[in-house]
């Protein structure tokens, strides 16, 4: 099992090469991207780890130009939503999985990526894959790529580099439901001793620690998604032997409820920390639209996963060698059990990019570029 589509988590961390050597600050340009998450944005990560939750296996990657159709660590057919909004944006480069030993020196000015499929805000999290990186640990990554500007660029020019050319995007709390809360058998134990609220209460109160840490390692512009419709997604729908148009319906009021109190908290961010702006992308409605009105964006299906295999949707093991594999993969919403196919991945990020604010507010990720 890998993880979820949910949350966008992208922390894209802005990084202009024309900046080296000089303070300019020309803010119509992208350079690097550090992303934090889930597998949603994981880009290879838990290639180094020693963990049930991989994309390494064909056929993930199929339709990824830049590795020639092999897999990366990506859990999608293609690019990821960081990917793409990178690449709209102007950087030159993907950003490198922080794990991979090419991932030094000045290769970290085109951005890191930290993400890591299964992890989640709690530390407990993603605990059913023996390994993964959660947000302590990813933040606690960033804290050395944090060093190494300051000797890169000189301490001066790397936090104005960072506080103005830098988009923190993290996508993160879907598998907070999915691989923990709700996790059947191992979860029962924490459901009988912890209600849904105080559950929640406890993952706001731990995200909002760990943006505050990247805050005072001077991060000022954030993007955070907030949870999909996870119990719409092929997996909960076969487990669950749902019919097309159905959902599993407390999955969805758990992700509900968390996403209206992440819009609180980001409000409380955006009035107590002086020079942050954080945007909140509003990941919920993006997919349930298109999940709704899949014909319209041009889908045979948002029910059923291209690459997979068990149940009426493909939605029980996960995509690999012996998977199922749809004819058309841009004509599905979801790649595997869990993950949206690239066509999906794009129609989101175009969202994020140039959205109105009924999908990201206050502002969209080109207009909180040139903030």
């Amino acid at each position: 099992m890998a993880t979820i589509i949910y949350t966008l988590a992208l922390v894209l961390f802005v990084v202009d090469l024309s900046y080296f050597g000089k303070v300019a600050c020309d803010n119509s340009a992208l350079g690097a991207s550090f992303i934090f998450g889930d597998s949603l944005v994981d880009a290879g990560n838990n290639n180094y780890l020693p963990t049930l939750s991989k994309a390494n296996i064909k056929p993930n990657g199929i339709d990824f130009k830049a590795s020639g159709g092999n897999p990366t660590g990506r859990y999608t057919n293609g690019r990821t939503i960081g990917d793409i909004v990178g690449e709209e944006l102007g950087q030159p480069n993907y950003a490198h999985p922080f794990l991979s030993p090419n991932t030094t020196g000045k290769a970290i000015l085109y951005g890191v990526n930290y993400a890591s499929g299964g992890g989640g805000i709690m530390n407990g999290t993603g605990r059913i894959f023996v390994n993964r990186l959660g947000m302590d640990v990813q933040i606690d990554y960033f804290a050395i790529t944090r060093k190494q500007f300051d000797k890169l660029l000189g301490a001066s020019q790397a936090r104005d580099y960072i506080m103005k050319k830098s988009i923190f995007s993290i996508t993160v709390g879907a598998n907070d439901f999915l691989n923990n809360y709700l996790l059947p058998v191992l979860s029962i134990g924490a459901r009988i001793s912890e209600s849904p609220d105080a559950f929640i209460d406890d993952m706001l109160s731990h995200f909002k620690g760990q943006l505050t840490r990247l805050y005072k390692m001077d991060a000022r512009k954030f993007v955070i998604g907030n949870v999909g419709p996870i119990g719409c997604i092929p997996y909960q729908k076969t487990i669950n032997q749902l019919s097309e148009n159905e959902c599993v319906g407390l999955a969805n009021k758990l992700a509900v409820q968390y996403n209206g109190r992440l819009k609180d908290l980001l409000a409380e961010l955006n009035e107590n920390l002086p020079g942050a702006t954080f945007v909140l992308a509003n990941v919920y409605d993006m997919v349930m639209e298109l999940i709704t009105n899949y014909e319209k964006y041009g889908f045979t299906t948002s029910s059923r996963a291209c690459c997979g295999n068990g149940g009426q949707f493909a939605g029980i093991i996960p995509c690999g060698p012996t998977s199922t594999l749809c004819e058309d993969r841009s004509k599905h919403v979801f790649w595997d059990p869990y993950h949206p196919s690239e066509a999906a991945n794009v129609i989101i990020a175009k969202k994020l990019l140039d959205g109105d604010t009924k999908y990201i507010s206050p502002v969209n990720l080109r207009q909180l570029r040139d903030l």
